[in-house]
C-alpha cells in the first residue's frame, strides 16, 4: 500500500432499490453504452488477449463502479461469453471458472445488486467494497478489468471551483460547461489525477497483458460539454437550483458553492493521461454508435434518469429534501426545451477504451 494519505472520494451513491425511482429501473441509457460495447468486447478479446500458458484455470475479471445492477450483470456475461468463445478457438487447456468481484463504495446498495444476480450465470460472485482510486486486490491477480460510466465521476470537485477570489470559480454555474477556460482547466486537473490513481491501482492488480475495458461519456474533439445533451441537462439544473434559492427553499450561497463532480472528455485528453501514466498502451480509443441516439427526446424519462443519478449528491449538499420541488421545476423546463434539445445538441459521445498492461521487464539485482 502506498504511503501517501488517503483522500477518501466523496460518496453518492446512486439511487439504491428497485422503485420507479431507482437507478436499477432507470439506467436504460448505461445499458445501451454496454450493448454498442458488446462487439467491441468481443473482438478486444480475441485479438488482444494473450493467453499465457502459465495462466492459472480460473480466469479473474472485475468491474469498477457496478453501482445496483443489471447493468453489470450484461457487462460481465458479454466478457465472459467472449472469453469462452476465444478459448474454445485455442488449442490448449481450457479454462475452467470465472470469477468476477462487483466493486464499488461501501455505501453502495449491494444488497439489491445481490438480489438480481441471474441465477443462470457462469461465473462465481464476489463484492468488493471500497474506492478505485486504490488498490483493491492482491497483486497480479487480476486477468481483465472493465468499468462502465463511472470514471467521469470526479472523487471531489476541485476547489477553486468554488472559490470566489479564484480565477476559476464557476460563478452561477453548476458543471463543467467547457466555456471557461479556468473552469474546465480546474476540472480536467482533478480528473487527470483521478484517472491517474486510477490506472496505478489497476497496473498492480491486472497480470502483464491484462486487459482493461472502460466506457464513459466524452465529447467530441472541438465541442464542449454546453453542446451534448448530458452538458443541457446539467446546465439546467443550474436555474432550477436558482429559482428554489430565489422562492427562499435554499440559500444563494449554497447554490453558488454547489458543482457536480464529473467531467467528460474528448479522445485526445485521454490519449494524453494515459500516455502520461505509462503503465498502459492504448489498443483502441473509439466513439461508440448508441442505440439510443435515434430515439426521440422524452422528458419524463429523462428526468428520471437523471434524478436516479443526482438525487443524493443534491441531498448531501443542501441538507434539506428539495428534490421533489426540484425535480417538478426541472421536468418543466425540461419539457419547455425538449425541441432545442432535439435539435441542437445531439453531439454527446460514448467512448470505448481498451488498454493493455504493459509487461514489465524484471530487473535482477545481486
Amino acid at each position: 500500500m502506498g504511503t501517501e494519505a488517503k483522500e477518501k472520494p466523496e460518496s453518492h451513491p446512486m439511487n439504491g432499490g428497485d422503485d420507479s425511482k431507482s437507478y436499477a429501473q432507470n439506467s436504460s441509457y448505461q445499458k445501451g453504452v454496454i450493448e454498442a460495447a458488446k462487439a467491441e468486447v468481443l473482438l478486444a478479446i480475441k485479438e488482444k488477449l494473450d493467453f499465457k500458458t502459465d495462466w492459472p484455470r480460473t480466469f479473474v475479471i472485475a468491474d469498477y463502479g457496478c453501482s445496483t445492477g443489471p447493468n453489470t450483470f450484461f457487462a460481465m456475461q458479454n466478457i465472459v461469453e467472449a472469453v469462452e468463445l476465444k478459448n474454445k478457438s485455442l488449442q490448449k487447456p481450457p479454462i475452467v471458472d470465472f470469477h468476477v468481484f462487483f466493486n464499488d463504495l461501501v455505501d453502495n446498495d449491494f444488497n439489491t445488486l445481490f438480489k438480481s444476480l441471474p441465477s443462470a450465470r457462469n461465473y462465481f460472485a464476489a463484492a468488493v467494497p471500497g474506492s478505485f482510486y486504490e488498490r483493491l486486490f492482491p497483486k497480479a491477480s487480476l486477468h481483465l478489468a472493465n468499468s462502465s460510466y463511472a470514471l467521469h465521476w470526479l472523487s471531489k470537485v476541485p476547489e477553486e471551483v468554488r472559490d470566489q477570489n479564484s480565477l476559476a470559480w464557476n460563478k452561477s454555474r453548476t458543471y463543467c460547461s467547457g466555456t471557461n477556460k479556468e473552469v474546465t482547466g480546474a476540472y480536467f486537473a482533478q480528473f487527470r489525477k483521478d484517472l491517474n490513481r486510477f490506472l496505478n491501482a489497476r497496473a498492480e492488480e491486472l497480470v502483464g497483458g491484462g486487459l482493461l475495458v472502460i466506457q464513459l461519456p466524452g465529447v467530441p474533439s472541438g465541442a464542449l460539454p454546453f453542446n451534448t445533451g448530458a452538458g443541457f441537462l446539467q446546465e439546467l439544473l443550474g436555474p432550477c437550483l436558482f429559482e428554489m434559492a430565489d422562492l427562499g427553499f435554499i440559500s444563494h450561497e449554497k447554490v453558488y458553492s454547489f458543482n457536480l463532480p464529473m467531467y467528460f472528455p474528448s479522445i485526445e485528453e485521454l490519449n494524453l493521461v494515459i500516455k502520461g501514466n505509462g503503465h498502459f498502451t492504448a489498443e483502441k480509443i473509439k466513439i461508440l454508435n448508441h442505440p439510443m441516439q435515434q430515439l426521440l427526446f422524452d422528458a419524463k424519462m429523462t428526468c428520471l434518469q437523471f434524478r436516479s443519478i443526482f438525487e443524493g449528491f443534491i441531498k448531501d449538499h443542501f441538507e434539506i429534501d428539495i428534490v421533489d420541488q426540484l425535480f417538478d421545476l426541472y421536468a418543466k423546463k425540461l419539457e419547455e426545451s425538449c425541441s432545442i434539445f432535439d435539435q441542437e445538441i445531439r453531439k454527446d459521445v460514448d467512448l470505448f477504451v481498451l488498454l493493455k498492461r504493459v509487461l514489465e521487464h524484471h530487473h535482477h539485482h545481486h
